[in-house]
């Protein structure tokens, strides 16, 4: 994974106890061994057995790496999460029911079908909160599960996997949302790519698009500093899409930045501006964005005459991206058009989260998901 800055980690008992609380909160060593289980061990019905798999399907997977980003703060944003949880007095409710020397075992199931993804980001939860505890998962981020699948237990202290839960959850339900998306889509796509855009949860960009890549598909820009990106707003303002591009091209050369540079185009007549300016001049465009080139019809089609014009005329010259109504229907047909990319701000921004819970006691956990049909 690559190094990302780091801020400080609270202590584990932070996110248990107030500041003013003097209860002290005794973790197990990192070391102990699980099978020489402690006096005050949470007795539960043991897990049942996962439904088999082929030994190629249950072989882990490489680890998929967040987006490397110059400033963003991991575990900082964890920290965040766990403070808006505990407060200024910590899990009150753990204080009053669960003594502190007691230990528990807890199973993540998946309750819905799905892509599943937040692994390697709910180790860094759990070890934040209490690195004694102990995590084991039987799948890796990127695998499909089915409802009722047990996919992972955590086990130690019961106070810290009660702390952890919902912060754990909250991110590996967003982060499967968008993946399974994103698989659906990528799938879907092919030959073209499927990107995400910049519309994601605000302080979780980094999280959404490491879930993108989970997923399947690939990272748009991670924000304003790693793409020049011409907008309508930019070339409005620059008096049309020739003097935005010289602009550029310019700023550039001056600042002696070699970076990737998109233009977003909304008619032929864009692009037919945009290629002349680039045949006569030394430019740095890479990419052109054809934004709603595909057209909506009535029936929830699109027409894609439009947006396969563009990718002719563009001719290969350059990579090329369709932007705007793109869902689950209509991805297929987008990609047929022979486009090099395809964006969906709707991977981040109005995404289902795939459920999941973490349940102490999983037989009658999934005694009531039969009932209600999510196990």
């Amino acid at each position: 994974m690559p190094a990302i800055p780091t801020a400080p980690a609270p202590s584990p008992s932070s996110f248990l106890l107030a500041r003013r609380h003097s209860l002290h909160v005794s973790y197990p060593s990192p070391s102990s061994n699980h099978q020489r289980l402690p006096p005050r061990l949470l007795r539960l019905p043991a897990r049942p057995q996962a439904a088999p798999m082929s030994a190629v399907a249950r072989a882990p997977a490489s680890p998929v790496a967040p987006p490397a980003h110059p400033t963003y703060d991991l575990k900082a944003v964890i920290a965040l999460a766990l403070a808006e949880d505990a407060g200024d007095r910590g899990d009150v409710s753990c204080l009053a029911t669960i003594p502190s020397d007691v230990e528990a075992e807890a199973t993540f199931i998946a309750k819905a079908d799905g892509v599943i993804a937040g692994i390697s980001l709910a180790d860094m939860i759990f070890n934040q909160v209490d690195p004694s505890l102990k995590v084991e998962w039987f799948e890796s981020d990127g695998n499909y599960v089915h409802k009722g699948l047990q996919f992972g237990k955590v086990y130690g202290c019961a106070r810290s996997i009660i702390v952890a839960e919902r912060v754990v959850l909250n991110f590996m339900q967003r982060m499967s949302g968008i993946a399974t998306l994103t698989k659906a889509m990528s799938d879907a796509a092919r030959p073209a790519c499927i990107l995400e855009t910049r519309k994601t949860a605000p302080g979780l960009r980094l999280v959404d698009k490491w879930a993108v890549l989970i997923g399947g598909g690939k990272n748009h820009r991670l924000g304003l500093f790693d793409m020049v990106m011409i907008k309508d707003n930019h070339i409005s303002v620059a008096g049309g899409i020739a003097n935005a591009m010289r602009s550029v091209d310019q700023f550039l050369q001056k600042e002696k930045l070699t970076i990737p540079v998109e233009v977003e185009t909304r008619t032929i007549e864009e692009v037919k501006d945009l290629l002349k300016y680039a045949a006569e001049n030394k430019t740095s465009l890479t990419r052109i964005m054809l934004d709603n080139m595909a057209v909506p019809l009535a029936n929830g089609d699109v027409d894609v005459s439009m947006l396969k014009d563009a990718v002719q005329l563009i001719n290969g010259r350059f990579e090329t991206e369709a932007s705007g109504n793109v869902t689950i229907d209509t991805v297929k047909k987008i990609g047929e058009t022979g486009v090099t990319y395809i964006s969906s701000g709707a991977l981040t921004h109005s995404v289902k989260a795939l459920d999941i819970s973490l349940k102490i006691d999983t037989e009658l956990a999934l005694q009531v998901g039969r009932r209600t049909n999510r196990a």
